[in-house]
């Protein structure tokens, strides 16, 4: 019979062996589970202001932590090798919560504080980020996701007791663009209210050339963070050509530095990137 994943905002209807959209999350005889829980693609000891995390414990190390899957196209996607692939070609290997956890600990005398789940979407595989976070918190560290955002409410409740701090993809500001990615705006703008209410929360927007890149969509942009609160982080970060998107050049280094002009008239907090 048919299930229908209630993960995030397309509500895949699987037939028994089907993958969702994400390529981590399957019917297995009726239920929906996570195919990629445990399966990690990527291990790196990171600065934290790699993920990109500005104003937390900043000079501090982070292991990071990828696995496989995504639940957005977006065709200019950094990791695709990992993000847009599935089970059946993931070069991956288990590692239990508990493993990641005392390999988290191992690195604390090197500056370690903890793990950031990465890399890939984390949410798609939302059961391992949980239990994984769980365990990091016991040993007294620290939780980082970095998320594209776009999941039911519902399992961000699930993981907000465990993650200490979050950078969040926000696209652009309009809803067209998100549709062109795959994704909805509505859904990742709830889901950026509600993090910022119970952890600390970066923001990411990556601009790219003919897309995103109105410095009136980045004014709407930045007002709308305000009105959240206005004391967010924004990284205005550059686009290079990369993945499916090859057809137009990097942003313009002066165009970054426009916007995050135009960003801080509504926002004390804006950092540029890649530039």
């Amino acid at each position: 019979m048919e299930t229908v994943c209630q993960v995030c905002m397309h509500h895949c209807s699987l037939k028994p062996g089907q993958r969702g959209i994400c390529k981590a999350r399957k019917n297995e005889d009726g239920k929906i589970v996570c195919e990629n829980y445990g399966q990690v693609t990527s291990l790196n000891l990171d600065p934290i202001e790699k993920k990109p995390l500005n104003m937390f414990y900043p000079g501090s190390l982070i292991l990071s932590v990828g696995s496989y899957g995504c639940n957005l196209r977006c065709p200019f996607c950094q990791n695709y090798e990992i993000s847009m692939t599935d089970g059946d070609r993931a070069v991956s290997r288990y590692m239990s919560p508990q493993e990641l956890t005392e390999r988290a600990q191992k690195y604390r005398m090197v500056g370690n504080i903890g793990v950031a789940f990465t890399y890939n979407e984390p949410l798609v595989g939302w059961e391992y980020v949980r239990d994984a976070a769980k365990l990091v918190h016991a040993y007294g560290m620290k939780n980082v996701m970095v998320t594209n955002g776009s999941a039911s409410l519902s399992v961000l409740e699930e993981l907000l007791p465990y993650i200490d701090a979050m950078n969040i993809d926000l696209k652009g500001i309009r809803k067209e663009y998100y549709r062109k990615l795959g994704g909805d705006l509505e859904t990742v703008k709830a889901f950026i209210a509600r993090a910022a209410e119970g952890c600390h929360v970066e923001l990411t927007t990556l601009v790219v050339p003919g897309e995103n890149d109105g410095l009136s969509e980045m004014a709407e942009e930045a007002e709308w963070i305000a009105s959240v609160n206005r004391e967010i982080p924004l990284h205005i970060t550059r686009f290079f050509p990369r993945y499916h998107m090859t057809d137009r050049e990097a942003t313009d280094v002066r165009r970054i530095y426009e916007m995050k002009e135009t960003a801080e008239r509504y926002l004390p907090y804006v950092y540029v990137g890649n530039c």
